[in-house]
């Protein structure tokens, strides 16, 4: 059977990024916190994080289905998070995620991208769906931890 490639119309653009922009009322440090040190992310994102979250380490999220690395490329305290991951279990799509967090009154603003993703190559699309999902309701388990510290992941 193999792959199944995607037809797109011809002039349609091929390369999609995720960009979510949310609002906090935790300060800059906090939100950069949440991100960059491996017990403040296993509060709100992954169960556990197995390494460091330093520049140039790769360490390991895990979930109850899945682990994924993570390669942590930039990291500028209250500034910025960026880091690479693989969306495809055969590791042939790997985005960049850039995390930027400013100061915006008594809280932060955090401008979220992730990508490219490449509609037209296999898995591309789906991978795309995916990210808007996942980075939308990872955003709004962030939102609870900072805003409320309340953990809304399900539990087994």
């Amino acid at each position: 059977m193999g792959n199944k490639q995607a037809h797109l119309p011809a002039g349609t653009e091929l390369r999609r990024w995720v960009r979510l922009r949310r609002r906090f009322n935790a300060p800059p440090e906090r939100v950069f916190r949440a991100w960059a040190d491996p017990e403040e992310l296993a509060r709100w994102f992954p169960e556990r994080v197995e390494g460091a979250l330093a520049v140039g380490s790769r360490s390991v999220l895990v979930w109850p289905d899945r682990r994924v690395w993570w390669e942590v490329t930039q990291a500028h305290p209250n500034g910025s998070f960026v880091f690479r991951w693989p969306w495809l279990p055969d590791e042939t799509l790997i985005t960049e995620v850039r995390v930027m967090i400013s100061p915006a009154g008594y809280g932060s603003r955090l401008e979220l991208e992730d990508g490219p993703f490449p509609l037209d190559a296999p898995g591309g699309i789906d991978a795309w769906a995916e990210a808007i999902e996942g980075w939308s309701e990872a955003l709004a388990t962030l939102h609870a931890h900072l805003d409320f510290s309340v953990d809304l992941r399900p539990r087994g």
